[in-house]
This record gives structure tokens, sequence and C-alpha cells, in this order.
């Protein structure tokens, strides 16, 4: 079988990977010069940035991969816990989140009276989500609502109170702001706010706090290199700079696919890591579409991002692998991103800076870092707004870590909403797709097939089972499976 996949993101180097594995004939068509959509590089002559996915979490995901195709990942990169996993910049108070989950427990009980038997209590409920998560939830396809409301998994759902937001369930257990705000923080990760991501998220603690915060060496961009690496050694062809401008079609079957260069490529299946709504709208012809305007319009997009890649002439002791700075009080941030969007006024952010632990990524007494602001999708993006928030940002990490940073930029580069709209195809610009909403979550995320086309398939973060790269790896997981099974 001849499969065609369209970007070589982590969906589609993963997919492709798999099935040239399975011994088809697998050819990716990517619109960029290098793997990873989102997870790609930055690099300039001395400075080297992770573009997107800075945070490897969930490592049993990726271990599954490579199972699958008969490898193992310590072959290719190494991989390192942090710790602490985390800094937490509060507004009166720095609170690292350390490794050993004893020590997670004391640091609980400096917030509140019995914090630690309530971070167990929060993390017990956690852990059993998670558990039943990965083995009745993530890892299935749900064609239709039978596949869904099904006994087993109605009794689990229900268990665990899907109606439940993440504010009322994390409210039910603690009283501090601190402890609030680290079981929550994680919610970034998935595009969506505590008063309306489902409560049976508060799995991402277990994650966080059980499974560890890691960091292959190289960075996100070597797992990335792992990916295409087994694609090539199992023979799959990779073509950069081709972006794909339509899908071909005849009766109800995608024949082949047309790229901006006039190229046409022809396969049996074929597999969208593009852009859901960008595939559906601009590729795919209108009478063979599942999603229509209509459709995307009446969707929650998830956030986009402000970032901002620094090389900096000095180093910054204050911060850690992993930096979030957070206000006391963060609904005002959430109601821009959702309710009212708008740029936040009084943002919270999240700083990665790798040259803490990767000695490569600059040159010695040099930094490497970014800083990552959550924002709405489709907000007006202009040069004079980058530049204020910019400022912003920076004036705000200055007071923040009682330090100058300005005067020792080496090198600035600003990449937010129009760039994940040019480079991605993104939708409104969004850096993660549709959010993590009750409505927006298994049967009721678009599908991994298409209802028109019955050899055109779907993987990445609009699909089940959402936001982040191990759910991609599982989407990608999914969609395999029905492509050797159709």
């Amino acid at each position: 079988m001849k499969v065609i996949i369209v970007g070589a993101g982590f969906g589609g180097l993963s997919a492709a990977a798999q099935l040239a594995y399975d011994g088809h004939d697998v050819t990716i068509l990517e619109k960029n010069g290098q793997p990873g959509g989102r997870a790609r590089r930055l690099r300039t002559e001395e400075y080297t940035f992770d573009m997107g996915p800075s945070w490897y979490l969930m490592p049993e995901v990726f271990n599954s991969f490579f199972d699958s195709v008969d490898r193992d990942p310590q072959d290719y990169y190494e991989l390192n816990r942090l710790d602490p996993g985390y800094r937490m910049f509060f507004e009166d108070d720095v609170v690292d989140m350390p490794a050993d989950l004893d020590a997670i427990y004391d640091l609980f009980d400096t917030f509140e009276e019995n914090g630690a038997e309530k971070l167990k209590r929060y993390l017990d409920d956690a852990t059993e989500k998670y558990e039943n998560s990965m083995e009745t939830f993530l890892y299935k396809e749900y064609e239709k609502p039978s596949d869904f409301f099904t006994w087993d998994l109605a009794k689990t759902g229900l268990k665990f109170n899907p109606f439940t937001s993440m504010k009322t369930h994390v409210d039910k257990y603690f009283d501090s702001n601190k402890a609030k705000k680290i079981v929550q923080y994680t919610l970034v990760f998935l595009g969506g706010s505590p008063s309306t991501t489902p409560s049976i998220y508060s799995l991402m603690s277990h994650v966080d706090m059980k499974g560890g915060v890691w960091y292959p060496d190289g960075g996100i961009g070597s797992v990335v290199d792992a990916f295409e690496e087994i694609c090539y050694e199992e023979g799959v062809s990779i073509h950069y700079d081709q972006e794909v401008r339509c899908v071909n079609t005849h009766e109800d079957r995608a024949t082949s696919v047309t790229t901006v260069n006039e190229d046409t490529f022809y396969g049996d299946k074929i597999l969208m890591n593009a852009d859901y709504h960008h595939a559906e709208t601009e590729l795919v012809p209108d009478e063979h579409q599942t999603y229509g305007d209509d459709y995307w319009e009446s969707t929650t997009v998830a956030p986009s991002a402000f970032l901002i890649y620094l090389g900096l002439d000095k180093e910054l002791p204050s911060l850690k692998h992993h930096s979030l700075f957070v206000h006391h009080d963060w609904v005002e941030h959430f109601e821009s991103i959702f309710d009212d969007p708008s740029w936040p006024d009084k943002p919270s952010y999240y700083v990665c800076n790798a040259s803490k632990t990767d000695g490569d990524v600059a040159p010695p007494g040099k930094e490497a870092l970014f800083a990552l602001v959550p924002i709405a999708s489709g907000l007006d993006d202009t040069d004079s707004l980058r530049s204020y928030y910019a400022e912003k940002i920076l004036a705000d990490m200055e007071s923040r870590l009682d330090t100058s940073i300005r005067e020792h930029i080496d090198y600035q580069k600003i990449f937010t909403i129009n760039d994940f709209a040019e480079d991605y195809n993104a939708y409104k610009g969004t850096g993660l797709g549709l959010t993590q909403t009750l409505w927006q979550t298994a049967l009721f995320r678009p599908n991994h097939q298409s209802d028109n086309l019955d050899n055109l398939y779907y993987t990445g973060q609009f699909t089940h089972p959402g936001i982040g790269v191990p759910m991609t790896l599982i989407s990608s997981d999914i969609v395999t499976d029905m492509i050797t099974s159709a």
C-alpha cells in the first residue's frame, strides 16, 4: 500500500515510521525546510532554540512509539529528569518543584495546614484518572456515538465527574492560591482555562509530579531528529519545501495531492498531519468536506502564543530550565483568552532556558531562552503591538528577576499569531488546535477519517485525544491502525 502523508510534524513522522515498519510505501510532503512542524528548531550562528514544545512529559508514550517500530529511545537520545522540574515565580515568593515526591508533599505542607495530605488525596484521584484513561479512553477511536457511550466508559467517566470543571475540582482540595496554581498550570498545555477544562484533566498532576519533567539532550529537536532518522531507516521518502496545494479526488476517494510546485503524488491512502481546518477548507474540494465554515466558527479555538526568542550575552542565575511567572489573580488573563479576546494586561508567562541543562545551545557565559505568553487566537498582530508587548514582557522579567536583560540581547526574534498562520497554516493563528473542553473531547473532536473520502485520514492535535506531543503520538497510533485495517 502506498501512503502519502502531508506534514512532517510529530504526527506525520510517527505515523510514517509505523506504516513503513509494517511494510508500506510511505511518502511525506512537508511545507517547511525541516521536520518537526511546531517542534522545529531555530538556529543562529551561536544559539539554538526549540521553537515550540519544550516539555518532555509522559515518557511512556514515547517509549510506546519506539516499541512499535522495534527501537530503543536510548539509541537516539539521552533522557534526563530535571530537578527541580520547574520554578514558579509568584508575586510574593519563588517556589521550586522538586523531583522527589516526598519533597513535594513537604512543600505543600508549607502552603497550608495538612497540605501534604490534601495533595496525596488529590494525586490518588489524578493517578486513578490517568491509569483509567490510558487503559480505556486515550488509545481508542471514537467514530460514532456508540463507541463513546458504552457502559464501561460511562461508569469510568461518571466516576470522574466530567461535568465538573478543574477550578471546582481543585477548590474542593486546596485553599492555598499557590497550591491551586501549581496543580493547574498544566492547563496551558491543554489550551484551556480552569473554569472550562473538565476535571478529568487533573490527571496532568500525576504526569507532572509522579511521571516527572524530563529533558532529552539536544532538546525536543533531538527527538524530532530521532523520528526522522527512523523514517529514513524504514525507507520513508521525505520531501521538504513541498507545500500541498490541493487533494485530488475521483468519486468518493482521494487519488493524489498536488503541491504548489505542481508536483503530483499518488497514493492509496492519504494522511493529513497538516492543520485540520486548513486541510478541510483549503485542500479538500468543497463537496467532500466533512467540516465546513459553520462548524469551525462554532468551535473553541485553543490559544496562540506570543514568543520571544532571546540570545543573551550574560547568564540569568535566577532562572531554572523551566520557569513560570504567574500573577496572584490569573482569572483576568484567562478571560482575555476565552471570554473577551484581547492582549492580556497582566499576563502570566513561561520561560524556557535550556542553557541551564544543555551546554550546546549557547556559547559559554551566554544563554538561549524564550518567553511564551498564552494569548487568544485571531487577535490583531502588528509590528507595533509586537514591539510594545516584547518590551512589556522583558520589563516584567527584569523586575521579577531584579536584573538587566534588554541591554544584553545578542539575538531576538518574535514569533506569534501571524507567524503560526503563515508557517503552519494554523487556524486563526492558534498554537495548539482546539481547546480541551468537555464538548471538544473524544467523540466531539474532528474525526480521524473523512466522512466523504473513505481513504483520507487525519492525525494531530485537532483529533482525539488532543493537544500535546504525547497526545499526537497516540493520535497517530490510532490512525495507523485504522489505515492498515481498512
